[in-house]
């Protein structure tokens, strides 16, 4: 059975499937990056399980993995194959296209952002099928995006596109790593609301999930926090739904999980801002921790599919 290996690369763990032409994951495994050897242990780490899972494909399915897709977090230059950088692997440039080509025999690899992948497989077959223009906006440790066009990701020139987190919200606010003031995931992703939570309550281990439950409960200090996580999340949306017109907003990631904790007060919040633009349908993902997989499948049969063309070309 023709099959092609995907594999998503995070901060703490790697998972990875073997998916069918139809999307299908026939075969699912993860396991620990190591990033705590290094970053040249991660890279080994990736490459041997990437030829485990080759093996297995080849015994299970009768053939080897006709392509690989990997999605992998930080600066990628996805033209080239190279994971530029990535401050918690530890790792710079790093030839991935070209290290796991060699290491499984010539097999065709296509290399993604691990947010833009995500909201690959959100867009096509997740909460934004159908939609021709999507955003795709996780809120997790911070906040990235995936401006999704036509069925695929717009990377942008430099490979930048989407940082929807580092539009600033509330200029002169706090500090943000990038080196600006008052970023939108300084007051509106998972961490953000983990940090101001944790100090309200006294809690050193209370997170925004919590907070999330101190809404709904009626805590006044919860909601007080919770609502200026909304306001200012709103503040960027209508930035980034101003200059993109998507049809379909997707939120996902840990704050997404609230459920209507989170969209009520978001879409009445979005609403209110909007003066002459048109308000997207405002959904959470739908595909849940294996987008990144689903998506790097995705990449890697549009791979095939392009190499296809490309070799019945005249």
């Amino acid at each position: 059975m023709r099959h092609v290996i995907a594999l998503d690369v995070g901060g703490t763990g790697m998972k990875a499937a073997l998916a069918g032409a139809s999307g299908a994951l026939l075969h699912q495994a993860r396991r620990p990056t190591g990033r705590e050897r290094g970053p040249d242990a991660v890279v080994e780490g990736i490459l041997d399980f990437a030829a485990e899972l080759r093996a297995y494909g080849e015994q299970h399915f009768g053939e080897p993995a006709a392509a690989v897709g990997v999605a992998v977090p930080g600066i990628v230059d996805e033209e080239r194959g190279i994971a530029a950088y990535a401050a918690n692997l530890g790792w710079r440039d790093v030839p991935l296209r070209e290290l796991l080509t060699e290491r499984l025999g010539g097999v065709p690899v296509a290399l993604g952002h691990d947010v833009r992948t995500g909201g690959l497989a959100e867009g096509r077959i997740g909460a934004g099928r159908g939609a021709d223009r999507f955003l795709f906006v996780p809120l997790g440790t911070g906040i990235a995006g995936a401006i999704g066009i036509d069925g695929r990701v717009e990377a942008g020139a430099h490979g930048f596109a989407g940082e929807i987190g580092h539009i600033v919200v509330r200029p002169g606010g706090a500090p943000c790593p990038c080196g600006q003031r008052g970023c939108l995931e300084r007051f509106a992703s998972a961490a953000a609301v983990t940090e101001a939570w944790a100090a309200a309550c006294g809690d050193p281990e209370a997170d925004a999930a919590d907070c999330a439950k101190a809404v709904a409960s009626g805590d006044p200090n919860a909601v007080r926090i919770w609502q200026e996580a909304v306001h200012a999340l709103a503040d960027g949306l209508v930035t980034a739904l101003t200059l993109l017109d998507p049809r379909t907003l997707i939120i996902g990631g840990g704050l997404a999980e609230a459920g209507e904790t989170l969209f009520t007060p978001l879409r009445n919040a979005v609403r209110q801002r909007v003066t002459f633009q048109k308000l997207p349908s405002i959904v959470p993902a739908a595909l849940g921790d294996t987008a990144g997989c689903l998506g790097a499948g995705l990449l890697a049969w549009d791979l095939l599919d392009q190499t296809d063309v490309t070799e019945v070309s005249p």
